[in-house]
């Protein structure tokens, strides 16, 4: 072999090194940035599932405080309605003519302003 072959087999040896250990480089640092995507993925998993069991936590609280409201005035509305009805007996029992009158009167009106809804479409 020649001095300038042997230069230029040298060459492409040191060329070749090179370019495989720039490769292993590279799968190394590819690796470490996977590697540390992974591990910033667990970690914010790790943070993100106590957060969002507080989040299922309070609107569960929530929705059950909404039932209870709901609960709490439906009864407060059946017990005002037994109330009601019962006072309307009640007067009734001590002045029926009275109530009769009242009712007559407010079937009456009613009517008068049913009949005025009736004209008022009529003329449109």
């Amino acid at each position: 072999m020649t001095p300038t072959t042997e230069k230029t087999g040298n060459l492409i040896d040191q060329a070749s090194q090179s370019a495989d250990h720039a490769i292993r480089a590279s799968q190394q640092a590819a690796n470490q940035a996977v590697d540390s995507a992974g591990n910033a993925l667990q970690g914010l998993r790790q943070q993100a599932t106590p957060v969002l069991e507080r989040a299922s936590e309070q609107v569960s609280a929530m929705a059950h405080r909404g039932l209870e409201s709901v609960r709490e005035t439906t009864h407060q509305l059946r017990v005002k309605a037994e109330h009601a009805s019962d006072s309307t007996v009640g007067y009734i029992r001590q002045e029926p003519v009275k109530a009769v009158l009242i009712a007559a009167a407010t079937g009456a009106a009613l009517m008068a302003l049913v009949s005025l809804v009736a004209r008022s479409r009529d003329r449109h």
